[in-house]
């Protein structure tokens, strides 16, 4: 067998870039279109989750995540590994920190979505929520968005978003409502089921970013925003059919699956994303398994100076 590479995070993470990462992905969405299967084991409240993917010519990879929710307060409840294998050879070639791929993909997937369909003149950042994808969002936009002059944060327990906004060097504000119409870019990441955006409160040319909703029951954008605002995806197959933020109005009738315009396989090839200042844009990050293994590769790649 050969030299697999175990990369942790203390061996790589200072050397990534949040624009590096964009470009990459980028990149590998102008390549052939990936093959994603999932397969998730419940065992009580514990759960494995493997999230396969195959882009040929470049890798395969899969994520296996345990999920053990009784571990905590004393140990993490999640724990990940990465593993690549040669895509010509079937080989494997790295084991990389999961729970460090999930981070990179799930922020770099919203940055690039920014990176397409908001206004460049964007200066006005609101997050919503203060958790750990909060403060990779934070950094993120800074990176990718220099010209940006304020980040605003809101958090249903405001002491957290305080926490967040002193820890990070950006305003904590109270009232969601005035955070969303000061906003050129929203970028939700909650674990909110009812929609807790309101299209009402959005202004003209904002771009919104909803990661939070990842299963069938959830929700972040309410019925006016997701029908009103140009709406675009990660992947088409990893949200049309399986994420509430979709599923749910798509039942009720609000939209249908052709209100989705594109997708990061579209608007990588040259289709058209933006087409005037006073759009409102939707992008849903799905964060496939796809997304991983072009994360996992770009890290592989940082990790060999490559």
């Amino acid at each position: 067998m050969s030299q697999i590479d175990y990369i942790a995070a203390h061996d790589v993470e200072d050397k990534l870039s949040w624009y590096a990462l964009s470009e990459a992905l980028i990149k590998a969405h102008k390549e052939e279109r990936a093959d994603i299967d999932d397969i998730l084991f419940k065992h009580g409240d514990n759960a494995l989750l493997n999230r396969a993917a195959w882009i040929s010519g470049a890798g395969i990879g899969i994520k296996t995540a345990t999920i053990f929710p009784g571990n905590l307060p004393d140990k993490p409840s999640i724990h990940a590994v990465f593993t690549l294998f040669d895509d010509a050879t079937g080989v494997p070639t790295a084991i990389i920190d999961g729970i460090m791929v999930t981070k990179w993909k799930t922020a770099g997937d919203s940055i690039l979505g920014s990176r397409l369909l908001a206004r460049k003149d964007s200066k006005v950042v609101t997050i919503v929520g203060a958790g750990a994808v909060a403060e990779s969002l934070v950094d993120a936009y800074r990176e990718v968005f220099p010209d940006v002059e304020r980040i605003l944060i809101w958090n249903r327990t405001h002491a957290k978003a305080e926490a967040l906004a002193q820890k990070k060097g950006i305003e904590a504000v109270e009232d969601l409502q005035t955070a969303l119409a000061a906003a050129d870019i929203v970028s939700s990441a909650t674990m909110s089921i009812e929609p807790v955006l309101k299209g009402a409160w959005v202004k003209p040319g904002t771009h919104v970013d909803l990661i939070g909703a990842y299963r069938p029951d959830m929700r972040e954008a309410d019925d006016e925003l997701i029908s009103t605002g140009s709406l675009f995806v990660d992947a088409r197959e990893t949200t049309v059919h399986d994420i509430g933020e979709l599923m749910i109005p798509i039942a009720k009738g609000v939209i249908t699956e052709e209100t989705v315009k594109g997708d990061f396989y579209d608007l990588c090839n040259g289709a058209t994303g933006r087409t005037s200042e006073d759009e409102v844009t939707i992008f849903k990050n799905g964060g496939g398994a796809h997304l991983d293994l072009m994360t996992a590769l770009y890290i592989q790649k940082t990790a060999k100076g490559n």
